[in-house]
């Protein structure tokens, strides 16, 4: 064979090699493509788009409209019209309670104005009695009468009820009240009773029975583990179709406030259990970890990976309570000290250094993920020498530690924090609901500046999280955006303004930050190609909006992966609880809202504080459930 055979040969086989190459790769045809309003990315390379192309539950194109559905429309794709309306990344939970916010549904509502009528002592006497009256057979059942959220800072009284108060609505049943701050509540003398409180009865540890002045008498006011004594000797009804149904009915809520991916931020081991049994039966319509506490849980085994939309993260430490209850722990005194302090009092750590260390360091040795509830200056010196310590100890461990809250935090912690790489997820929607009682009464107008301090964050180019921690409070995402932006308290006061957020900023605050918080900024937090297509539309945009009118924008639609999970009704409409224990709504409840696919329909109305370590309480088999008391 001659050289002109072998030549020809070769071209051949080259050709066969490189023909397929050549060729123009078909393109994939989208299931949706979302166009005809803004589209905010979040991403800084390509801020705005004009039609966003998804296939299989991910982002297949951002870009020009007509460019996109030339290469990506086909015959089965659905063009999604926004109607002039915002389309975002969806919420990423930089901190709250998931499990917790299916509580708000079963019990009375006592939120202060304007989530609730509890304005005064002789209301929330009212709506507890409306409630139990109207509950008549749940009240049987589980052999209590509770309410959620009510706030003394927001009473005309300004001060807490007392047992005798709540006697009114029942001295047959006990009642308990649970503190919008979810460290406190009020028992009547019935409550107090079965769970064995008298005036010889010791403050346990990390806690504290208020008295009555000049005696040893509770008057009803329960702190920290002193409450979750009581209430852990009141609940015991709870069982496994109630705890899943609370996992369900939260993660629907905040899916109505456009989070897409929601966080259980303190778990027990049956709330763990809950929320993977709702995962497995393919229940959850948003993605949900979860962080178990570290001091009660054994084997938290945290993984990077979802199994069917539900992980655990991380573990959970708590060190100190809320300013707004007064048992944050401060380096300076309270402003007015709570009843029966002295005025050097400044709260108390529910751990000592010891415990706090331990617990960082256990986290940091096996690779986990710790976030850490910290309020006071005093708890956060705390916490950055324990995490100080582990660091030393374990330098190339890549754990991401988070500051949950740090409502207190000095400029000289901010600067630490960030020499430790550590995430501050911040709670700047206190300036809304609490500022005035930080100013006048927790912290006095110097301090009351500098909570949740964003500005100290953003002088030194840190990334944070702003989180809602319902149910505290409502997961409101709006109500997020407006006080991290504006600062403005209820009587309009503007609470430190160098520390006030702007728009663009405070969204990446609740995308893509909080992304990767948990790791997950390769998937989310932002509208990129590749990442799931998790979208929240609204009915403004919030970067033209007047920012004085960010809270009155309305969460239209929340999209998981390309699926719509909730659609906002156009009229209000009636509905009942999810039926944990056949409650229902008291009537002043009315919806705005549907869930799609849902079986509850769910909005803007009345829902409930809740506490957020109660769900220990609530189960009386757990590993939490509260220790027999200790005297200090």
């Amino acid at each position: 064979m001659n050289c002109a055979f072998y030549t020809a040969v070769a071209i051949v086989m080259t050709a066969l090699f490189i023909a397929p190459c050549s060729a123009e790769e078909p393109r994939p045809m989208a299931d949706s493509i979302y166009t005809g309003g803004t589209i905010l990315t979040v991403n800084d390379a390509q801020s705005n788009a004009e039609a966003v192309a998804v296939k299989n539950g991910k982002i297949l194109a951002v870009g020009n409209r007509e460019k996109i559905e030339e290469s990506h429309k086909g015959g089965d794709t659905k063009i999604v019209d926004l109607g002039g309306k915002t389309m975002l990344p969806g919420f990423v939970d930089s901190h709250g309670h998931a499990y917790l916010i299916g509580i708000q549904a079963t019990t009375a509502n006592l939120l202060p104005p304007p989530d609730g009528a509890g304005r005064d002592i002789a209301t929330l006497q009212s709506i507890l009695s409306d409630w139990a009256k109207g509950n008549k057979s749940t009240v049987e059942k589980i052999g209590w009468i509770v309410g959620f959220g009510y706030d003394d800072s927001q009473l005309a009284e300004q001060r807490h009820p007392t047992k005798e108060e709540l006697d009114k609505v029942s001295t047959e049943y006990p009642v308990i009240i649970i503190h919008q701050s979810s460290h406190l509540g009020v028992a009547n003398s019935k409550a107090l009773e079965l769970a064995g409180i008298t005036a010889e009865t010791k403050n346990p540890k990390g806690g504290v029975f208020r008295r009555k002045a000049g005696s040893q008498e509770p008057n009803g006011v329960l702190e920290e583990y002193a409450f979750f004594y009581v209430i852990s000797k009141l609940a015991e009804k709870f069982d496994d179709n109630v705890n899943d149904t609370l996992v369900e009915e939260g993660a629907k809520l905040l899916a109505s406030y456009g989070y897409t991916t929601g966080q259980e931020g303190r778990s027990m081991a049956p709330a763990v259990a809950a929320m993977q049994r709702v995962a497995d039966a393919g229940n959850l319509q948003i993605d949900l970890v979860t962080y178990p506490d570290i001091l009660e849980v054994k084997n938290p085994s945290p993984s990077r990976s979802y199994k069917n939309r539900f992980r655990v993260g991380g573990v959970k430490l708590v060190i100190d309570g809320s300013p707004q209850g007064k048992t944050a722990w401060l380096t300076q005194p309270y402003y007015v000290p709570p009843e029966g302090q002295d005025k050097d009092y400044r709260g108390y750590a529910v751990i000592d250094q010891k415990t706090t260390d331990e617990a960082v360091e256990k986290a940091f040795a096996n690779g986990w993920q710790i976030i850490t509830h910290s309020n006071g200056d005093a708890a956060s010196d705390r916490l950055i020498e324990a995490i100080q310590k582990a660091k030393a100890k374990h330098p190339d461990v890549d754990n991401r530690p988070v500051l949950i809250h740090g409502q207190v935090l000095r400029e000289d912690q901010v600067e630490r924090l960030k020499e430790l790489d550590v995430f501050p997820s911040l709670f700047p929607m206190h300036t809304f609901y609490w500022g005035d009682w930080h100013r006048d009464s927790v912290l006095g107008p110097e301090r009351a500046e500098n909570i949740s301090p964003t500005g100290w964050l953003m002088e030194r180019d840190m990334t944070f999280g702003t989180h809602h921690d319902a149910p505290v409070a409502l997961p409101n995402s709006m109500r997020v955006l407006s006080a991290t932006v504006t600062r403005r308290t209820r009587t309009g006061r503007v609470l430190g303004p160098e520390h006030r957020v702007p728009v663009a900023t405070a969204l990446k605050a609740m995308t893509i930050w909080p992304a990767w918080q948990h790791f997950e900024e390769n998937t989310k937090g932002s509208i990129e190609v590749g990442k799931l297509a998790d979208f929240v539309i609204l009915s403004e945009n919030p970067m033209t909006i007047p920012e004085d009118k960010l809270a009155e924008i309305k969460v239209l639609e929340t999209i998981k992966e390309g699926k719509s999970i909730y659609r906002r009704s156009d009229k209000s409409v009636g509905i009942s609880s999810p039926a944990i224990f056949g409650i229902s709504h008291h009537a002043g409840h009315e919806a705005e809202a549907g869930l799609v696919n849902g079986s509850r329909a769910s909005g803007d109305g009345c829902f409930n504080s809740a506490l957020d370590l109660i769900l220990g309480a609530f189960n009386k088999n757990a590993d939490f459930a509260p220790k027999p008391m200790s005297s200090e």
